[in-house]
């Protein structure tokens, strides 16, 4: 019998981390670049029950099988939704957004960026990220384009972590010439940095101010860290590579990418997430309720 509320127990805990989801989903519903989450459940595995003692004796079937028991679900993981989000005008300079729209020949993409092809290959459609530099070196990948710069003249994101050009060392908006911060500049669809005339700005190493956007061909593979950074395990660099020029990225500049969270389906998702919940928590109020009658009535006879 306690099968049953062990069941109950975590489809209650599976249905709990599904609401935090939700609720973090709509907690960054303004935060720019954040992508949803969906949390994905899976069943334990199932249990083949048999008759007790079914030892083949007289009077006994053949096939003493009851059929499989099913032992609850569990919270798998947590998904990230990578479609587009609605790009949002902010008239700074500092901004930017990417619109990521990479194909792969051959494949043609959902909504959801995934593809399932005849034979059951799933693809997923390559994404376009920022690339950033932590204090300890590292590299992180980002989609919040909402920066701004710091007093060594550096563009840096909101946690102050530096932004990376393409050739690997941080981009400094300071004139190399004066040392005066360059403050009226462009950025081409390209991500690549000019002055009002149109010239590209060029580094302290002499090459020109580009931003690096890093292509991930499988973005499932990056891990949330929080801040809106992500990053890969060790071993799975190879999937990461800058965006070539055949590739659907466009750099905006005086936009930033709005979050993609649906607001009128993550209440939706919130109350039959609670709805679940609540039945599985009639479920041990009645086990609850028969093991007190067991205990209190039955033990009494």
């Amino acid at each position: 019998m306690l099968r049953g509320l062990y069941t109950a127990a975590s489809g209650m805990i599976a249905q709990q981390r599904k609401h935090d989801t939700v609720t973090n989903n709509i907690a960054n519903i303004n935060t720019p670049g954040f992508k949803q989450g969906t949390a994905l459940t899976r069943s334990f595995p199932e249990m083949l029950i048999e008759r007790i003692r079914s030892g083949g004796g007289p009077g006994e079937p053949v096939n003493s099988r009851v059929g499989p028991l099913t032992t609850g679900v569990m919270a798998d993981e947590n998904i990230a939704v990578y479609a587009q989000g609605d790009i949002q005008e902010t008239h700074n300079a500092y901004d930017f957004a990417l619109i990521s729209d990479i194909q792969i020949p051959g494949v043609q993409f959902d909504p959801s960026g995934k593809y399932v092809g005849p034979d059951g290959q799933r693809v997923v459609q390559p994404k376009a990220f920022f690339t950033v530099l932590m204090e300890n070196g590292e590299q992180r990948y980002s989609l919040n384009g909402k920066f701004s710069v710091n007093v060594n003249g550096e563009l840096v994101t909101s946690q102050g972590n530096r932004v990376l050009g393409r050739d690997g060392q941080p981009i400094v908006l300071i004139d190399p010439a004066t040392r005066t911060p360059i403050t009226n500049f462009r950025v081409t669809k390209t991500g690549l940095f000019t002055n009002a005339d149109g010239q590209p700005l060029v580094g302290a190493n002499g090459q020109p101010l580009n931003l690096l956007i890093t292509r991930i061909e499988d973005p499932n593979q990056l891990i949330l860290e929080g801040n809106g950074l992500y990053r890969l395990n060790a071993g799975s660099e190879n999937i990461a590579r800058p965006v070539g020029p055949n590739d659907e990225v466009e750099v905006r500049q005086g936009f930033i990418e709005r979050s993609n969270v649906d607001p009128g389906q993550s209440m939706v998702d919130m109350m039959a997430a609670l709805r679940a919940y609540e039945a599985n928590q009639k479920v041990i109020q009645y086990y609850d309720k028969s093991m007190e009658k067991a205990v209190n009535e039955i033990g009494r006879i």
